[in-house]
């Protein structure tokens, strides 16, 4: 699209060939309508930029041009002229949509530079437009890569919870991709042009985390040596996500409780109480409901952020999504470094599904940027991949540290009978898919579930 495309209506040709060939003068691809009608038709056809529009027109007044461009071509910019202003009609103007509104005799330099800022104001919107488009693409559910159902599943309740205010609780190991999750849930709510807020709550000791949240007053402790705006007001608007919450204080969490129930509080040292329009998202790798139990954590807190929960599922239990993880980051290391493409050999790719992940997600991506990097060859091996995926023996066979060698065939027993469960779920318990990852026929695989007692409602029962 041609960046300087205008449009000038007036029913005076004089004035309409003045102002055009001026503005023509000036490098702008500009064409002309001397009523209301003609310039609407021509701006169906065409993306004009911007429209300098007479008010006084024959067949309908440049108002009307307004208000059909504002409700049809909102990304026009429209320049009102008249004969006859007053402060009244320029509000107006104004407020309908109009970008600015000049008074005849136009000013020739008047004009130009009115355009000159409305293109200007025009590029900040697109470049606005991109940046918002960029978020959605690092920031949006199709950043959350897998097709495993659980993943499946937890794409729906995202999508469910996330134009709401509900506060969201988000749950699962460390290296999960808690984060991200949470990011997309502000991404897709209608919050997303206002702040996301992240804040670490265990990375820092409960003096500095109370100050951080809430802000400080001057003088309210040692250092404090000016007013502080906390990280609640800074995500007034929008949404702030509070990563470990399960290592909040008891001090914190009754400070906590209060701002979900009134959604205000006072700054530390501090006597103003702030209200703010937030929306809570928090997250933890600890089991909560033991906390409790254990009176670690506040029983009315704990059911007042499990309104919603989302369980994050570890990489182990949908080992599916593994080879579209690596496919994934591959691509965006090759990208981001300009060298050549590289994959996993078949060996390779078997290793990988078949580890434990203890670090999920974000430990894949640490070992597939460490191949990539180290890698000399287009096809990574088994010998690239880090010692700790190799020794692959000790992660199946070793539960938890304990073995017992008293049997073999006990001590296999227990990592088949988990490995064909997560396999049957990264197929959504397809026993043909499954049986064809694993390795072995149908018949096989049914044997080995009876031998195992797996069934899919046992398992569901028991998720």
């Amino acid at each position: 699209m041609n960046q300087n495309s205008l449009l000038v209506v007036d029913d005076d040709k004089h004035v309409l060939e003045a102002i055009a060939d001026y503005l023509r003068c000036k490098g702008y691809r500009t064409e002309t309508a001397l009523t209301c009608l003609d310039a609407i038709e021509r701006m169906k056809e065409f993306p004009f930029e911007v429209v300098v529009c007479d008010v006084n027109l024959p067949d309908a007044d440049g108002f009307h041009l307004l208000e059909w461009g504002t409700d049809n071509c909102p990304d026009t910019s429209v320049i009102l002229l008249t004969g006859y202003g007053t402060i009244e009609s320029a509000v107006e103007a104004i407020r309908i949509g109009a970008f600015d509104y000049l008074t005849k005799p136009v000013i020739d330099e008047e004009l130009c530079l009115t355009i000159e800022r409305a293109l200007g104001q025009r590029k900040i919107v697109q470049e606005n437009k991109d940046l918002k488009a960029q978020l959605n693409e690092r920031y949006g559910l199709a950043n959350i890569i897998g097709n495993d159902y659980k993943m499946l599943r937890m794409y729906d309740l995202i999508e469910s919870v996330a134009d709401t205010q509900t506060t969201v609780l988000i749950l699962g190991e460390s290296g999960t991709g808690k984060t991200m999750t949470a990011r997309a849930i502000h991404q897709y709510s209608n919050r997303k042009d206002k702040p996301f807020v992240e804040v670490a709550c265990g990375s820092l000791p409960d003096s500095l985390l109370e100050s951080e949240l809430f802000g400080h007053v001057a003088g309210a402790f040692t250092g404090a040596n000016k007013d502080k705006i906390g990280k609640f007001l800074q995500a007034d608007g929008g949404t702030i996500f509070l990563d470990e919450i399960a290592t909040a204080s008891p001090g914190l969490q009754v400070k906590l409780l209060r701002v979900l129930q009134d959604r205000e509080f006072e700054a530390v040292g501090g006597n103003e109480t702030h209200k703010v329009d937030v929306r809570l998202v928090l997250a933890t790798n600890q089991d909560l409901e033991e906390m409790v139990r254990n009176g670690e954590f506040r029983e009315d807190l704990y059911y007042r952020i499990n309104v919603i929960s989302v369980t994050q599922p570890p990489l182990r239990e949908r080992i599916g999504d593994i080879s579209m993880l690596v496919d994934h980051y591959l691509k965006h290391f090759e990208e981001r470094s300009g060298k050549p493409a590289k994959t996993f050999d078949h060996e390779a790719m078997n290793l990988l599904q078949n580890y434990r992940w203890p670090g999920n997600v974000r430990e894949l991506i640490n070992v597939v940027e460490r191949t990539f990097v180290l890698c000399k060859h287009d096809v990574i091996s088994v010998s690239d991949l880090p010692e700790c995926v190799r020794s692959l023996d000790q992660g199946t066979l070793v539960q938890d540290g304990n073995f017992d060698p008293g049997s073999l065939k006990t001590a296999l027993a227990s990592p088949e009978r988990q490995i064909i469960i997560e396999a049957l779920e990264a197929n959504g318990w397809n026993r043909q898919k499954t049986s064809a990852m694993l390795g072995i026929n149908r018949t096989t695989l049914y044997k080995k579930m009876k031998k195992y007692d797996i069934h899919f409602e046992k398992q569901l029962n028991h998720t």
